[in-house]
C-alpha cells in the first residue's frame, strides 16, 4: 500500500449498511463547540476519504448555510455518489480525486473545517502529524470521527472473544508496504499531534451499539472482524469456523467502540 492508498477501497454496499449505525454513534456533544468556533459567512468543508458522502449527509444539515463541500477520495465512483447525494439548497460540492495524505497547509487555505470518518486508523504516525500540521497551518478546525478504539463487547461472552480482538487490533497496526498503520492508537496520536500545535482538542466516545434490529450489519462486521484476526494470527484459523458460527447465532448485542475527535485551532491575538 502506498500513501495514496491510505483510504481503503470499500464497496458502496458496505458503506450503506453501516451508515445508520455511524449516524447514531456520532458524538453530537462535539457540535456546540464546533459551531461556536466556526467563522461567520460561507463555510468551506473538506471531507477526507468521503466515501459515498455519509459524513456530509449527516453534518451538512447541522451547519449553517451556505456551505461548499470539497470531497476528497481516491475512488472516482464513490466520489460521484457522494457529490450527487450532497448537492442541494445552500450546499455546493466539488469532488477532488487524489491522495488525502498529500494535503498540506497551502492546500487547505480558506478551509473552515476538515472532516473525516473511519480514516485516522488507516494513517501512519507521520501522516497523522502531517494532517495536524496542515490544519494548524491553515487555521482550520478538524472533526475526525469513528476511529477504532480497539475495544469490542459481545453479549453473551465467548472465551475466544479476547483472542480474536487482540489479533484484530494487531492487524489494524500492521505494516503494509513499509507503512505502519496506527489502528487503535490513532486517536492518541491525533491528540498529541494537534495539541503540540496549540489546538484545543476534545474527544468523545462514538460506539456502535448493535442489537437484533442491526442483525445484517452485525453479521457483516463479525465476518470481517474474524477474517482480519485470522489474517494476523493463523493459529486462530482452526477455531474460527466454529467460533463464527456460534457468534452469528448467539451474539445478540455488540458494542464496537470508536472515538470522535474535535481539534479547534489555536486562537492567535
Amino acid at each position: 500500500m502506498t500513501a495514496a492508498a491510505a483510504e481503503t477501497r470499500y464497496p458502496p454496499e458496505w458503506l450503506a449498511l453501516r451508515e445508520p449505525a455511524d449516524a447514531a454513534a456520532r458524538a453530537t456533544d462535539l457540535l456546540p463547540p464546533l459551531l461556536a468556533a466556526l467563522p461567520a459567512g460561507p463555510l468551506v468543508v473538506r471531507d477526507l476519504g468521503c466515501g459515498t458522502g455519509a459524513m456530509g449527509r449527516w453534518l451538512s444539515p447541522r451547519l449553517p448555510a451556505p456551505q461548499h463541500w470539497v470531497l476528497h477520495d481516491r475512488d472516482p465512483h464513490l466520489l460521484g455518489l457522494a457529490a450527487a447525494s450532497l448537492r442541494g439548497s445552500g450546499v455546493a460540492v466539488t469532488p477532488e480525486q487524489g491522495d488525502v495524505t498529500a494535503l498540506r497547509a497551502d492546500d487547505l487555505a480558506g478551509t473552515s473545517l476538515v472532516t473525516a470518518s473511519a480514516l485516522l486508523d488507516l494513517l501512519t504516525a507521520a501522516e497523522m502529524d502531517a494532517l495536524a500540521a496542515a490544519c494548524a497551518g491553515a487555521g482550520c478546525a478538524a472533526l475526525l470521527t469513528l476511529s477504532v478504539a480497539g475495544r469490542v463487547e459481545l453479549d453473551p461472552y465467548d472465551p475466544l472473544d479476547d483472542d480474536v480482538m487482540a489479533a484484530f487490533n494487531e492487524h489494524q497496526r500492521r505494516t503494509v508496504d513499509g507503512r505502519r498503520l496506527l489502528g487503535p492508537d490513532a486517536v492518541a496520536a491525533a491528540i498529541r499531534a494537534f495539541t503540540v500545535r496549540g489546538a484545543n482538542v476534545r474527544t468523545q466516545p462514538s460506539p456502535w451499539r448493535l442489537g437484533p434490529e442491526q442483525r445484517g450489519l452485525t453479521a457483516e462486521w463479525l465476518r470481517g472482524w474474524v477474517a482480519a484476526a485470522v489474517e494476523q494470527d493463523r493459529d486462530l484459523a482452526p477455531h474460527t469456523e466454529d467460533y463464527l458460527r456460534r457468534r452469528l447465532g448467539t451474539a445478540t448485542r455488540v458494542v464496537v467502540h470508536h472515538d470522535d475527535l474535535l481539534a479547534l485551532p489555536e486562537v492567535r491575538a
